[in-house]
């Protein structure tokens, strides 16, 4: 099982983001067979295994083992992944796209570049997936409380020169054998966190 899997066709999103899919898919980080589930989610078991039968041919579940009890094979089944993040490609045609209106100091464009940054990090994932390889990436977060509008100016325009200093110094256009990187810096307002989220 995956820790995260990121989904990118556009009819897995959907069955996804059914209700009742997505119940079962978060009962199914531990595997389970129909007849368990359908107590834990209050459902009949013939329905729970229709909503199995739709997340396995989306490849959301898996077969775990397969019992049998008479004469009757029960089907233990296992999400894929403990979650999932839908990627803006499975909307490409509605994707946000941030140099549409490249303006640093705009909430919707830094929504644009997240989704940019979700899309292709899922690409990434999903292509080392099937290499059997692992991604390099780094990243960094943080907060900072300013004191004032002005703070958080002079902040912003001392990381744009750090940022901009250590590209000059490590930007090699030129290296064979080169790997290309791409670097988002975002400051936001935090959002106070519920004990669900």
């Amino acid at each position: 099982m995956l820790d995260v899997a990121v989904i990118e066709d556009p009819a897995v999103a959907a069955v996804s983001l059914d209700p009742v899919r997505a119940r079962l898919l978060a009962e199914l980080t531990e595997p389970a067979s129909a007849a368990v589930l359908a107590g834990r989610v209050g459902l009949a078991r013939q329905k729970v295994n229709y909503h199995l039968r739709e997340l396995e041919r989306h490849g959301l579940v898996e077969l775990v083992e397969e019992r049998r009890k008479g004469n009757v094979t029960e089907r233990v089944m296992r999400a894929t992944a403990a979650s999932y993040v839908i990627s803006p490609a499975a909307l490409t045609a509605v994707a946000p796209d941030p140099s549409r209106a490249p303006d640093r100091l705009s909430a919707r464009w830094l929504l644009a570049l997240a989704a940019q940054l979700v899309r292709d990090v899922g690409a990434l994932i999903t292509g080392a997936a099937r290499a059997d390889k692992r991604v390099a990436t780094f990243a960094i977060e943080g907060e900072v409380r300013f004191a004032s509008a002005a703070d958080r100016a002079r902040f912003a325009q001392e990381l744009t020169q750090a940022v901009t200093s250590l590209i000059g110094r490590y930007h090699d256009e030129g290296a064979t054998g080169g790997r290309t990187h791409r670097i988002v810096v975002a400051v936001h307002p935090a959002v106070p966190r519920t004990k669900e989220s």
